[in-house]
Parts: C-alpha cells; sequence; structure tokens
C-alpha cells in the first residue's frame, strides 16, 4: 500500500519541495462524459498532494466523492507509442487508428490536424535524425522507457519542455549494474543528435546523468497505456481484468496521477470481503483501491472512484495486475516501484 522506497524522504529539495506540494497547483476538469460516465458534482476541486506520515507523497480527498464520478483527468508530460504499434496508433495521442492500405506506407500518423499541429516542433526534432540504432536497442532489449527519453529530448531540444520537467517526480533506486547498462542507450541517443547537427547549444543538457536521472523517474512513474476503446459499464470488472502485454499501445507519464498511491485489489473481492469481517471498524485505508485510472480512446487519462470516498480519505490505486498471487505482486513491486506492500490483501498472504 505504501511506496517505502519510492516516495521516502530521502530527497534532496525535500522542504522546498513540502511546501510545493501541500499547495501543488494542478487542473480539474469535468469534459463531457460518455453517458454512462457519472462526472464529479461541481464544485472546489476534490484533490489536494499532501504529504503522508509513511508514504511520501499522496492524493487526498478535500470532499465526498460518490462511487463512479470523475475525479479528474490527466495530459500527459510525455509519451510514445510501443514500437509495435507505431503504425497504428496517433503518434502524439495514442488514439488507435484504421490500418493503412499501402504497404509500403511506413511513417508515423496522426488521428487529427490538431495533434499534429501540437505535436510538430518536437516531431520536427525528431525526424532529422536517424533513431533506427537506437529503436533496435529497444527493440532487441525489450526497453520501453528509453523511447521516453529520446521523446522527452526532443521535446526539450525544441524547446517546447525543460531539461528539469520532471524532476519533482521521485526516481528509482538502480543499482550499479542497471546504470551501467543505460551507458550505450545515452551513446546511441547522444550518437543519433551529433549525426543529425544539432546545435552545441541546444545539446548542453544531454548528459549521461541527465539520461540516467530521467530513464530513472520513467522507471516507477510511467504508466502503460491501454486503451478501453469506448465507454465502460462496470469498473471493478476493469480494475481486476489481466493486463496483457500486447493490449498497451504506448507509455506514458503524468505529473498528478504520479502522486497516487498502490493498493492491492482482489479481482473477486470475496476474500477482502471476509477479511474485514476481523476489524469491528475496518479502517478505510486498509480497504481496496478506490480509485482506478483509465483510457478512453487515447492518452488522456482518467481517474474514477470506485467506492464512495470520504473527505480526508487518501485515493489510492492499482500499479498492477491485481489477479497474479500474492509473491508474483510482491516481486513486481518490489523490482519495478521499490516497495513491498502491506495493505490488507498481502498482510493475509492472498
Amino acid at each position: 500500500m505504501y511506496r517505502y522506497s519510492r516516495w521516502g524522504w530521502q530527497l534532496k529539495r525535500r522542504h522546498s519541495e513540502r511546501k510545493l506540494l501541500l499547495g501543488f497547483p494542478f487542473c480539474y476538469s469535468t469534459p463531457t462524459s460518455p453517458e454512462n460516465e457519472k462526472p464529479a458534482s461541481p464544485g472546489p476541486p476534490p484533490i489536494r498532494v499532501s504529504i503522508t506520515e509513511m508514504a511520501g507523497r499522496g492524493v487526498f480527498a478535500t470532499r465526498r466523492i460518490g462511487s463512479g464520478d470523475l475525479i479528474h483527468t490527466a495530459k500527459p508530460l510525455v509519451s510514445h507509442p510501443s514500437l509495435s504499434s507505431i503504425h497504428s496508433v496517433c503518434y502524439f495521442c495514442l488514439r488507435k487508428l484504421k490500418p493503412v492500405t499501402s504497404s509500403e506506407d511506413c511513417n508515423v500518423r496522426f488521428c487529427s490536424y490538431e495533434c499534429e499541429e501540437q505535436s510538430k516542433v518536437f516531431v520536427a526534432v525528431e525526424r532529422k535524425a536517424d533513431w533506427s540504432a537506437y529503436d533496435d536497442y529497444c527493440r532487441t532489449r525489450g526497453l520501453k522507457y528509453p523511447l521516453l527519453v529520446k521523446r522527452l529530448a526532443c521535446m526539450v531540444v525544441s524547446g517546447v519542455a525543460s531539461a528539469d520537467c520532471l524532476d519533482i517526480l521521485q526516481p528509482a533506486s538502480l543499482s550499479s549494474e542497471m546504470i551501467s547498462e543505460m551507458g550505450e542507450g545515452f551513446s546511441l541517443l547522444q550518437s543519433a543528435f551529433m549525426k543529425a547537427k544539432a546545435r552545441d547549444e541546444c545539446m548542453a543538457f544531454l548528459t549521461e546523468q541527465w539520461y540516467i536521472n530521467v530513464l530513472a523517474r520513467f522507471r516507477i512513474n510511467a504508466f502503460r497505456i491501454e486503451l478501453a476503446g469506448g465507454s465502460y459499464e462496470d469498473l471493478h470488472s476493469l480494475a481486476a481484468a489481466s493486463v496483457e502485454t500486447e493490449a498497451a499501445v504506448g507509455n506514458a507519464v503524468y505529473m498528478l496521477p504520479s502522486f497516487y498511491n498502490h493498493d492491492c485489489v482482489d479481482p473477486c473481492n470475496e476474500k477482502q470481503n471476509e477479511m474485514t469481517i476481523i476489524f469491528a471498524e475496518p479502517d478505510p485505508s486498509l480497504m481496496d483501491p478506490n480509485a482506478h485510472i483509465i483510457w478512453i480512446d487515447n492518452v488522456n487519462a482518467r481517474l474514477k472512484a470506485l467506492r464512495e470516498i470520504e473527505a480526508g480519505e487518501e485515493l489510492r490505486i492499482c500499479y498492477i495486475d491485481a489477479s497474479m498471487d500474492h509473491d508474483a505482486r510482491q516481486t513486481i513491486l518490489f523490482q519495478g516501484f521499490g516497495f513491498r506492500c502491506s495493505c490488507l490483501r498481502c498482510s493475509f498472504g492472498d
């Protein structure tokens, strides 16, 4: 449930960051929703980012949120399609596209004029370089986060993003072996820019340390984007659905959703419900995740309430495929996110 490593107190700028987070600015919106999606009630923003006692940062409700309410939406800071989906989804928003009629059409595509316009500045930088060696490096090793680094680097070079835009996000703890393995990726990235004759003044940020720092943040803050493909009726079924690698169309990093802490969810809820009987007054912090992140038809995220949430209650989501057994969940959470889950389900060894 708590990210001891991920949201620990070891940040160098913890004092200044604490002041920032207590009044963290974010955009709250209630966009036009599908007919069966109940929007959040009008009023003040329903959430705040604050410091928890044990897990670092967390997201808390500022008022009651009803079951099924749209809590907020979020646009990505950085996103990139998976290499297997790169010709079948929008290169900017990851919306699925109709199959191309010509097998010779290997150019990246966009779903709309708006997406093409919003991305044209950094895509122009991408198109000046030959990324074949870098992409092959990612493909042969099954790597996805270096693609996000490439996209962010192009955004920085083009001026649409700052080199330190992800610094507020907590990085993963990297072993010396992991850092050593990142050297090849950095060399290929740097080489692609150099061969494209990128100006030195635009490349000053691109050091091996920057590459490692950014990759460390992508490692534990990136979401795998799996499109629902339309509106939906049963959030609990979606939350419990098994995650297949092939279902992902890409990866993305967000600001506010990255602050949500984790809790495991029982796919059937039956055993979880039995566990709560043990407690005379069940603690909401020991219950299932009360929120769920979903992508309907593009990379824009929707955070939904899975049940009624009271004011002051921390909002939590499930990071992983919850249908896995206890040992598998613990291994993935520790290796991928740097913490061991102690939620109610894991505490009972389920």
